[in-house]
C-alpha cells in the first residue's frame, strides 16, 4: 500500500512538473511575443516618421508629398484595429511615390535627399523583418497554446490568444535598389 502512494506522489509530482516546465515555456513565448511586437511597433513607427519627414521636407513633388505624407499620418494615428490596414495603405502608398527609379534619383539629388532616402530605404527595409519575427513568436505561442495540455490546465491563464501582424510590407523596388 505505502509503494503504491509513493508511486502515485512521485507521478504526480512529475506530472507536477512537467505542467510547470510548460507554463514556463509558454510564459517565455508571450514575453518573446510581446518584446516581437515591441519592435515591430518601433519600426513601423520609425517607417511612419521618416516617410512624413520626408513629405514635409519639399524634396517631393506638391501631389507625392500629400499622398505619402496622409499616409503616414494615417498610420501613425491608427487605431490598434485599424492598424494593419493603416500600414499596407503606407506601404501602397510609398510603392506609389517610389515606384520610378527618376523619383527616387530626384530625391537623391535634392539638397539632404540622399541622406532622407537612405533613412527611409533602412526604414522600409527593416519591417518586413520585424514582422516577421514578431509572427514567428506569435506562431510558436499559437503551436503550444494549441496543445490539450495547455488547454485542459489552462496554462495560459487568461493572456488572449495571439494574433500575427497581416500587412502588405513590400517595399518599393526603385527606393531600395538605389539606395543599396
Amino acid at each position: 500500500m505505502t509503494a503504491t502512494l509513493i508511486w502515485i506522489l512521485v507521478v504526480l509530482v512529475a506530472v507536477g512538473v512537467y505542467l510547470s516546465w510548460t507554463a514556463g515555456r509558454l510564459d517565455r513565448l508571450h514575453v518573446r511575443m510581446d518584446a516581437a511586437r515591441a519592435a515591430l511597433d518601433a519600426q513601423l513607427l520609425r517607417r511612419a516618421s521618416v516617410a512624413q519627414e520626408l513629405a514635409t521636407s519639399g524634396v517631393l513633388d506638391p501631389a507625392a508629398s500629400i499622398v505619402l505624407y496622409e499616409a503616414a499620418h494615417a498610420a501613425r494615428q491608427a487605431e490598434e484595429e485599424q492598424r494593419e490596414v493603416a500600414e499596407s495603405e503606407l506601404s501602397q502608398a510609398l510603392r506609389a511615390v517610389f515606384g520610378e527609379a527618376a523619383q527616387v534619383e530626384a530625391v537623391r539629388e535634392a539638397p539632404g535627399g540622399d541622406a532622407a532616402a537612405r533613412e527611409l530605404a533602412e526604414a522600409v527595409r527593416r519591417v518586413p523583418m520585424a514582422r516577421r519575427f514578431h509572427n514567428d513568436a506569435v506562431g510558436a505561442a499559437r503551436r503550444l497554446r494549441e496543445h490539450r495540455k495547455v488547454r485542459w490546465f489552462r496554462l495560459a491563464g487568461h493572456a488572449p490568444f495571439p494574433l500575427a501582424f497581416e500587412m502588405d510590407d513590400e517595399p518599393p523596388a526603385a527606393l531600395v535598389e538605389r539606395v543599396s
